[in-house]
Parts: structure tokens; sequence; C-alpha cells
């Protein structure tokens, strides 16, 4: 059994801003899951003489210097690195050494093939990552957390090479193990790729989430661990999955799934659906937007057409172990 952290739930504040998510924990260093980031303040009203507005100067008048030169000596960017590997496509935060997003489709077919195994696979450096935003192994090492994969190898057992690039830490974040990482997350991927049993098409998004909780001043502030020597890697204080399955006919409605998960013990008991989320809370706080292609008359809710409910599952302490760090190699 796990350790419990306070009371664990998601509380939906529909007075709040227009609707919003807050996780109630009673003693928890775990951040409030708000649906949506305080609104920017207004700006003010400018002052003074008609002449001094803004909005009263000629369109025409020519800019003191040329946009054209704005960005001369380069751009700043690139935004993001996307990677498109065998069995999942990712998108890396270079700022918070973390995937932004991973994206990926498993079926009924695919996790079915035993072509790869983990016992094979080695956690290792993405150096498609440039050196000085790249995680590291060393980064990690006596952290006090585990390096978790988003995307699952698991779910990418079809071949060995597909397997191996789930264990890039471009693929992973933060988490805590014992309580998360090796049980209620654990359990948690594996209600996902049991939804390939019920739905021909499975597609999965998951990611890390940085979200404020409210302080006794009652001011929201975000605050988050940083790992490694110099501290690069932000532990995320939750992680969302965003379930999108259907069985094949674009005429059909398709099948939605939204939830968002504090990185902290979870007790193996507490029901899966008490961490559904609103997809829109999930857009304002990831600042990304989903399906954007679906209209909202073609999508159902996955909680009513199946039980949303782990099955927890004793994993081996050998298997449990390999989550585990080795002293780094330098």
């Amino acid at each position: 059994m796990s350790r419990v952290v306070g009371s664990v739930g998601l509380v939906l504040a529909g007075a709040v801003a227009g609707g919003g998510v807050v996780y109630a924990a009673s003693q928890s260093r775990v951040p409030a899951v708000p649906a949506a980031a305080p609104q920017p303040p207004s700006l003010p009203v400018p002052h003074g003489s008609p002449a001094a507005r803004p909005s009263d100067v000629p369109p025409t008048a020519p800019a003191p210097v040329n946009p054209s030169g704005f960005l001369a000596f380069g751009f700043p960017g690139p935004v993001c690195d996307q990677a498109v590997r065998t069995g999942f496509i990712s998108s890396y935060d270079r700022r918070m050494r973390n995937p932004a997003w991973v994206a990926e489709h498993i079926t009924k077919e695919s996790l079915a093939q035993r072509g790869g195994d983990r016992k094979n696979s080695a956690f290792k450096e993405d150096e498609s990552i440039p050196e000085k935003f790249r995680a590291r192994l060393q980064d990690y090492f006596r952290s006090g957390y585990d390096r978790g994969h988003q995307v699952p190898a698991a779910d990418v057992k079809f071949s060995q090479a597909a397997m191996d690039e789930t264990f890039y830490l471009s693929n992973m974040s933060p988490q805590v193990g014992d309580g998360f990482n090796r049980d209620y997350w654990a359990h948690f991927e594996d209600f996902c790729r049991r939804l390939a049993n019920q739905y021909e098409n499975v597609r999965i998004v998951t990611g890390p989430l940085y979200l404020p909780r409210k302080y006794p001043d009652g001011k929201w502030r975000v605050s988050y661990e940083v790992i490694g020597n110099p501290p690069n890697v932000a532990v995320p204080t939750h992680f969302y999955k965003v379930i999108v399955a259907d069985n094949g006919n674009p005429q059909e409605t398709v099948t939605i799934g939204s939830f968002v998960l504090p990185n902290a013990p979870i007790d193996n008991a507490t029901n899966l659906t008490e961490f559904v989320t609103p997809l829109d809370a999930i857009e304002r706080a990831s600042g990304l937007e989903f399906l954007t292609a679906l209209k909202s008359s073609k999508r159902r809710e996955l909680c009513q057409e199946t039980s949303c409910s782990v099955i927890v599952r004793q994993f081996a302490d050998k298997n449990k172990q390999t989550k585990r760090l080795p002293a780094p190699k330098l």
C-alpha cells in the first residue's frame, strides 16, 4: 500500500474564473491544480490629452527602426525540439529539460507483438538535443526521483529499437518513485493499454505540468524543485494524460478521457475518476490545444462509457529495481 499524502482528490471550482480545477490536499506539499492560470490584469486606460492616445497616432507614420532588422543576428529559438520516433512523437522543452508533450498510438495488435525486452534497453542522453539544454544521467543520480517514462516502454514492445527510443532522457521526467511511478502511475498506464481491448485505436498525449498553489497570504505561486548540478531539470508538480479512443469509423463519435495526477504518492485504493479533469483546464494549464480537428459534437466521455479504474498489479521487485539509479559513468 502506498503512502497517503493528505486527502487525494480533484475538486471542481466552477465559480472561479469561469470554471477551474483545484487539487485538494489537506497536508501536502503538492501544489493545487487550477484549471486556468490567473488572467493577466487589464491594461490601464490611458489618461491625458487626446493627442497622447496611441489610437490617435496616424497609421501611416513611419517606424523609427526597420522591423526587418529586429532579428538581424538570428532568431531566439527554436521554441521546442520535436522528434519522430518509431513508436511515438515527442516535443522537448529545453528550459525545463523535460518533454513538453509526447504522443503515441497503441492498438491490441501493436501491444501483442513482443519484439523488444526492457532488460536490453538502457537509459541514455538524447544527443540530438544541444548539450547545454540536455537532461543528463548524472542529473538524476541521488536526486530522490525516478526517471519516469512519458511514453511507457511497455507500450512499444513490438521492436527492440522502438523500446530503446523510450529510454532517451528526452522522454523522461523526474517522478516520485514509491507510490507513484512504480505504483499508481504504472497502474494508470496499464489502464490505458487495457483500453485497446475495447477500442480499435487508442491515442494518448502525456506531459508534465507546473501548477500554482495558494499560499497562506492568499497569493498563488508556482513552486517546483530543480535537480542536477548545476540544477537544470525541473520536477513537475503534476502530469496529464489525454486519451482518445475510437473504433476506426470516422463517422462515429470519438471517446475522450483527460486526467491530471499529482507527482506524489497516491494510495492504490484511490478511484481514477478523482483525477478526471476537463480538457480545457489541461489546455489552460499546459498552454497547448488538443483535438482541434475534432468537433465537440463528435466527442463522448470515456468514464461514462467504460469503467475508469486501475487494477493494482504487484510488479516484481526486480522490475521496480530497474527504475532505481545506478552511479553514472563519468
